[in-house]
């Protein structure tokens, strides 16, 4: 093979998305070019004249480095004596179809929006590693989500572009005689939508994209998969038709007969009711004899603790649309609706997906302790006979992929400590311990080198954000610097909704004020985050921050830097000194982005609810309150307000800013060593998946759990 050919090979598998060697192979080619475009290798291949890329890979040392890449993928693709070979063998014929609205795999593939495709990415990247045989399906929204822009009053702007397929890792999915795969699902009466599909590599797993941008298709049908979470009821309930209908018949054109179906959130459940239409064509029995069947290869995994983030749809849309694939299983209207409603024998109920969800799976699970609570309190109506705490809603708690989030300073500075094996052995307990004995010099000098240059790349964006805009950057215009880069280093970065209360610390302007101005302690804090395109209370909630970053007592101490997304996300969590989460408990699912700024030595301050009400052990971070929750939603904000101030002037603050003879936080990388110890190994989504292997995948396999000795495997041969 030529080293061309390699060189295409590597940059068509997603797995250099979580390989930094990889990675820096495109970026050597032109790395400003490569950064212009979103880190996309088959954009700059495109790019670039063939010429000049001959030229590099013949005269310079990049050639050896790409073929020397080449085979460490392909040993990574073939390898045989992985986690999977050992302990899930049994999903090699039949594999997991993981079904969710949108994956987050990288920048370059905008086919996700936030917190939910980011998991969904990390889930796929974490079962490649180890090796479980699993096939995602989505869809290829052909104007992914939004790009993000504020104008000059700070109001959020949505802007759509067509992606260039030509230029995505993406192949045409072949059927088993080599054939491009076409589905159709009937939709409307005599409505026929025609379906094309694509397929994405990620490392050993595969992705199928669905299309409806096809000939065949009306202007309406094509428009499907035009924008993630775009549209109308109406268009919401087609495209999870066809996300859950057409993708299990891609599956089934691809010879792909899943064992196990994963439902990650509601928008996919239509899914199962396709399996059960299958298998009563198969076995030429009753959907109520199929039904069990179907559930019982079902695992439903919900994320939504607010009620409006659930899709409702009224019945006559529910009827125009599936009334085709009710008659094909043999309902009549009210016992196809009684499948979505809490109640079934109220017919003014709409059609709720996550009901569906829960009714057709037998492996249910929420994402963390507390969210497990939430759901069983939210959805104890659909089991109306059972005790509030025997209702069937488990939780695994989500986790983050390491390879994405990890600086590669970091994963240097952990090889020299911990072992060059460390990835593979993360999730000992013991192997941790050994991060007491990291120099805190070094440790010190590594948190301050990455937070410089994650506040340059911030200065840069907010600089151009403010030429778009035609204005001069506040810093700038009131004569301070922008940012400084000793200063205690806050990040607040997630979607813009009400109960996530980006602004709380602004409910208190004046105290906020005296923290950032500090003379000897000064801290300064960087927002990032999307609202939903059509809640505006979200986007006043970036206008207010972005209010006050314009304020003169604020200018160059609080930042909002717009388009969010994983790019930006890796740069902020790989900085800053602080992760900052003030949701108003309960109401946090999880909260993933606290997990990825441990890894990379950040200490959290965030309310206890999601994730961190489970890490969180005193002296591994800083909590918001003791965990209390008023129904009063004004006094349950006072509340948290005084206590996140006083974590900030009491704790956070002065214990980093209290250095010995040699200008060392010895408290502060104390704490940072405390969290690293207690949760790199527990919040990851090798951990994550390894769970839902042993408690979901293998029983809906119907292989018992027994045959999964989780507590038996050894550390030593790099499992967990």
């Amino acid at each position: 093979m030529e080293t061309r050919d390699r060189l295409n090979e590597l940059a068509r598998n997603l797995y250099w998305t979580w390989e930094p060697d990889f990675e820096h192979i495109f970026n050597d080619l032109d790395p400003q070019l490569w950064m212009s475009l979103n880190r996309n290798p088959i954009a700059l291949m495109a790019r670039l004249p063939s010429q000049y890329i001959d030229e590099q890979l013949r005269t310079s040392t990049l050639g050896a480095t790409v073929t020397r890449a080449y085979y460490t993928l392909r040993d990574y693709l073939e390898q045989e004596h992985t986690w999977g070979s050992h302990y899930v063998r049994s999903l090699r014929v039949n594999p997991v179809a993981y079904f969710s609205a949108e994956f987050g795999l990288h920048g370059s593939l905008p086919i996700y929006s936030g917190g939910l495709g980011v998991l969904a990415g990390d889930h796929l990247k974490a079962a490649s590693d180890l090796d479980v045989p699993i096939v995602g399906v989505g869809m290829l929204y052909a104007q992914g989500y939004f790009r993000q822009s504020l104008d000059t009053s700070g109001w959020q702007q949505e802007q759509y572009s067509t992606v260039d397929l030509a230029q995505l890792p993406l192949e045409p999915a072949l059927n088993e005689e080599h054939e491009p795969v076409r589905v159709i699902v009937e939709g409307a009466p005599g409505e026929r939508i025609h379906v094309r599909v694509w397929l994405a590599r990620v490392g050993r797993a595969r992705l199928l994209l669905l299309d409806t941008n096809v000939d065949g298709n009306s202007d309406e049908v094509r428009k499907l998969t035009a924008n993630l979470y775009g549209g109308d009821h109406r268009m919401r309930i087609r495209q999870e038709l066809v996300l859950g209908v057409g993708g299990m018949r891609a599956l089934h054109a691809m010879g792909i007969r899943p064992g196990v179906l994963h439902l990650n959130e509601g928008h996919s459940t239509f899914a199962v009711l396709e399996l059960a239409r299958t298998l009563q064509e198969r076995d030429g029995q009753s959907f109520e004899n199929i039904r069990e069947i179907a559930a019982g290869m079902t695992v439903f995994t919900t994320h939504t603790p607010v009620p409006a983030g659930h899709d409702r749809f009224e019945p006559p849309l529910v009827e125009e649309n599936l009334g085709t694939l009710r008659e094909q299983l043999g309902l009549s209207s009210d016992d196809f609706m009684a499948l979505g409603r809490v109640n079934p024998d109220d017919h003014d109920e709409p059609f709720c997906m996550t009901v569906l969800g829960l009714r057709m799976s037998r492996a249910r699970n929420a994402v963390s302790y507390i969210h497990g609570r939430v759901s069983r309190a939210m959805w104890r109506d659909v089991w109306p006979h059972r005790d509030p705490e025997n209702i069937p809603i488990g939780h695994i708690t989500n986790g983050v992929h390491i390879g994405t989030w990890l600086a590669p300073e970091m994963d240097r500075l952990y090889r020299r400590w911990l072992g060059v094996d460390w990835e593979q052995r993360m999730h000992d307990p013991l192997i941790w311990e050994q991060i007491d004995a990291v120099d805190p010099e070094e440790l010190w000098e590594l948190n301050e080198m990455l937070r410089r240059r994650e506040l340059e790349y911030i200065r840069q964006l907010v600089r151009r954000q403010f030429e778009a805009r035609g204005m001069e950057d506040p810093a700038t215009q009131f004569g301070v610097p922008l940012l400084n880069d000793g200063a205690l280093t806050i990040g607040a970065a997630r979607r813009f909704a009400r109960y996530k209360r980006a602004d709380l610390l602004f409910f208190d302007e004046g105290r906020l004020d005296a923290l950032v101005n500090h003379p000897t302690r000064p801290v300064q804090i960087i927002y990032a985050g999307k609202a939903h395109p059509r809640d505006d209370e979200g986007k006043g909630l970036i206008q207010k921050i972005y209010e006050a970053s314009c304020k003169p007592r604020f200018a160059g101490k609080v930042v909002f830097v717009e388009d969010y997304d994983m790019e930006l996300a890796r740069h902020i969590v790989q900085g800053v000194d602080v992760w900052l989460n003030t949701p108003r408990r309960p109401l946090e699912a999880c909260g993933t982005s606290g997990m990825k700024a441990v890894l990379n030595g950040a200490l959290n301050l965030s309310v206890l609810d999601g994730w961190w009400a489970e890490a969180f052990d005193g002296s591994n971070g800083f909590a918001i309150g003791s965990g209390s929750e008023h129904s009063d939603w004004r006094h349950q904000n006072q509340v948290d307000l005084g206590a996140a101030f006083d974590a900030l002037e009491r704790e956070v603050v002065p214990i980093f800013y209290n250095r010995d003879a040699d200008g060392v936080p010895r408290e502060w990388l104390r704490r940072q060593k405390n969290a690293l110890r207690t949760l790199a190994w527990r919040f990851s989504s090798h951990r994550m998946v390894a769970e839902y292997v042993k408690n979901c995948y293998i029983p809906a396999a119907g292989v018992t759990t027994s045959s999964f000795p989780m507590s038996e495997i050894p550390s030593r041969e790099g499992y967990f």
